[in-house]
C-alpha cells in the first residue's frame, strides 16, 4: 500500500507514516490502521518484508538485516517527499520501528508500537543457533486474536533460520535502546500469547525518551490491530501523530 499525502487535511503540511507488519505476518494485519491513516490525510507506505506474504520457506532465505534495509528504504522515500515522518509497527514491526528510531531518530518525529518484541523469557531461543540447522521450522504464531472471525493470514509455521536472525537483531536492539530519545507511544496487550512481559520491561528500562508512554490494552491478544481494541489504537495513535508532527513544525 502506498498513498499520497493530502496536506489540505493536515494544516497544509505533508506528513508521512510508515506502517510495518510483524514476523511471519503481512500487511493484512495492519490494513485497517493504514486505511485510517490515509483517510486522515497522511502519506502511507506499508511495505511487505522480504520472505513474507509467499511461503514460510522463503523466510529462511532472509534475515533481520534484510528487513531493516526494507524499512530504511521505505523511510527514506517518505522522508524525501514529506515534511515529517512517523513510523508505526506491530510485534517485530514495532522492533523495526525502534531500530529506525535508534539509527535515524534525528529524521523521525515519533513512533507508535503495538506489542513490540525486543526480548523473550522463552528458554528455547538460546538453542535456535543450533536448532536452525536441524529443523527448518516449528508451529506458527499467527492469529493470536481474541475477536471472533478476525484473520491475520500469517504463516502456519515459524521458520527457524529467520527466527534466529530476528532474536539476534533483538539483542543488538536492546543494547541500543538508550539511543532512542524521540516520542514513543507503546500499546501492550494485557493478555498476549506471543510477546511476553520481558519486552515491556526492556523498553521501560532502556529507552531514553522523555516522551514515552505505555498504554495497556485489556481486550485484545497479540494482533491487537485486528482485535477489540483496534479502534482505540487508531484514535490514540492519530492524536499522537498529530501532536508530534505539530511539535516538529515548531508549533507545539
Amino acid at each position: 500500500m502506498s498513498t499520497a499525502a493530502q496536506p489540505e487535511l493536515t494544516d497544509g503540511q505533508r506528513i508521512g507514516v510508515l506502517v510495518q507488519h510483524g514476523f511471519t505476518g503481512n500487511p493484512a494485519s495492519m490494513r485497517p490502521w493504514a486505511d485510517d491513516l490515509a483517510a486522515r490525510g497522511y502519506a502511507v507506505e506499508m511495505p511487505l518484508l522480504p520472505g513474507h506474504g509467499t511461503r514460510w520457506q522463503d523466510m529462511n532465505k532472509t534475515s533481520w538485516s534484510d528487513w531493516v534495509t526494507t524499512v530504511e528504504g521505505t523511510f527514506d522515500r517518505l522522508l524525501a517527499e514529506n515534511d515529517a515522518v512517523v513510523a508505526v509497527g506491530l510485534s517485530m514491526g514495532g522492533a523495526l520501528c525502534l531500530r529506525l528510531a535508534a539509527d535515524r531518530g534525528d529524521d523521525l518525529a515519533g513512533i507508535v508500537i503495538v506489542n513490540a518484541a525486543v526480548d523473550t523469557l522463552r528458554k528455547d531461543v538460546k538453542v535456535l543457533p543450533l536448532l536452525k540447522h536441524v529443523l527448518p521450522a516449528m508451529p506458527g504464531i499467527a492469529n493470536d486474536i481474541k475477536k471472533p472471525g478476525a484473520e491475520e493470514y500469517g504463516y502456519p509455521m515459524t521458520p527457524l533460520r529467520a527466527a534466529a536472525s530476528m532474536f539476534a537483531g533483538y539483542a543488538e536492539l536492546r543494547r541500543d535502546l538508550p539511543k532512542i530519545t524521540i516520542p514513543v507511544l507503546y500499546f501492550r496487550s494485557a493478555d498476549d500469547h506471543v510477546v511476553d512481559i520481558s519486552s515491556s520491561r526492556a523498553l521501560n528500562a532502556g529507552l531514553s525518551s522523555k516522551d514515552f508512554e505505555e498504554r495497556v490494552l485489556e481486550n485484545s491478544y497479540h494482533v491487537a490491530t485486528l482485535d477489540h481494541d483496534a479502534p482505540r489504537i487508531l484514535a490514540e495513535s492519530a492524536e499522537f501523530i498529530e501532536r508530534v508532527t505539530r511539535q516538529g513544525r515548531g508549533q507545539g
